[in-house]
């Protein structure tokens, strides 16, 4: 699906819509200013109940000796969250499909939300299926819920040409895989510093790469154009996942172009709004940016020969972000 018209004024406006409603406001309750405070009755699941979880995100089973990390509650400043209820999400959405839609963050949070919802209901079967390359799909029987994890980095697409790989700034084909969904969670950035394709496209305009943070914000117009074209709001509630920081030699956003994106996005002052359809922005960043000590470091993936400080231990960290999407969700 093509969108390309007015694609580089909408991202700019889509990223001045979503990025200065910080903090938004549920039920009166502003969900993302607060502290972490210690409380014995968490974590809200021990990880080793959770046999699905994914190595990188295993601290504890990896050899975390410290498990004082997933003992901290996000306590909001003037009210507090409802507590997370797996049973009560369970049936709230049954025969329902949630799907997260974004890089290894939005698998970092669907493993979370799947955890926390097995660890509630620890003897009802599940059953969990992959679909292609990029789709999983984890579901409790007896509820008929489905939670959907698509690997999609960039939100656009991405095909294979004569020239080599192109990312194509106003194209969603990949939008098929995401109808259908009584609820999306939608991520992207960590990906944009990174080149990953051999060319760039957008309209009949190609070129072997441009500013990226002018290509972040195209990518973002265009799928905030998808939205408006293709969601019905109605039926599907849309969600747009804040920027998740990575905590890399005292540098809370890794990277020269993480660290642009985050400055752009707290120094608007004003705000266009170009999309018409509701989105919800989960505004993670500053609570997540108070936690270095929730990240894998030496524990992930690639153990003492890696440092991973952009993912999340699970039990951690992402358990708040699905605790926060649930309060939406009352």
């Amino acid at each position: 699906m093509v969108l390309q018209e007015n694609a580089i004024s909408y991202g700019s406006a889509l990223v001045l819509s979503l990025l200065l409603l910080l903090p938004l406001l549920a039920k009166g309750c502003d969900m993302f200013t607060g502290q972490w405070v210690k409380d014995a009755s968490y974590p809200l699941y021990d990880p080793s109940t959770c046999p699905f979880i994914r190595r990188e995100f295993a601290c504890k089973k990896n050899g975390r000796p410290d498990l004082d990390y997933p003992t901290f509650r996000w306590q909001p400043q003037g009210c507090k969250l409802a507590w997370f209820n797996g049973v009560d999400f369970l049936q709230k959405n049954r025969g329902k499909k949630i799907m997260f839609v974004g890089d290894s963050l939005s698998l970092n949070q669907w493993q979370s939300l799947t955890c926390m919802l097995h660890s509630s209901v620890p003897k009802s079967p599940y059953t969990m299926t992959t679909e292609g390359t990029t789709i999983s799909t984890f579901t409790f029987q007896e509820y008929g819920v489905e939670i959907k994890f698509d690997r999609n980095p960039y939100l656009v697409d991405i095909v294979s040409e004569k020239i080599g790989s192109v990312m194509k700034l106003d194209s969603i084909n990949d939008g098929k895989n995401w109808s259908g969904m009584d609820t999306l969670i939608f991520n992207t950035w960590h990906w944009w510093s990174r080149k990953s394709w051999d060319y760039i496209q957008i309209g009949s305009n190609v070129t072997k790469d441009m500013d990226r943070m002018a290509a972040f914000e195209i990518a973002l117009g265009t799928w905030g154009k998808w939205v408006d074209t293709v969601v019905d709001t109605r039926k599907t509630r849309v969600f747009f996942q804040g920027i998740s920081p990575s905590h890399y030699k005292r540098n809370h956003f890794g990277d020269k172009l993480s660290r642009r994106i985050a400055t752009r996005s707290w120094s608007f002052e004003e705000s266009t709004r170009k999309i018409t359809k509701p989105v919800t922005l989960l505004d993670i960043t500053m609570l997540s940016l108070l936690r270095k000590d929730g990240h894998p470091s030496i524990y992930g993936i690639g153990g003492r020969t890696g440092n991973d400080c952009s993912h999340w231990c699970l039990s951690g960290v992402p358990d708040t972000w699905n605790e926060i999407l649930y309060n939406y969700m009352l």
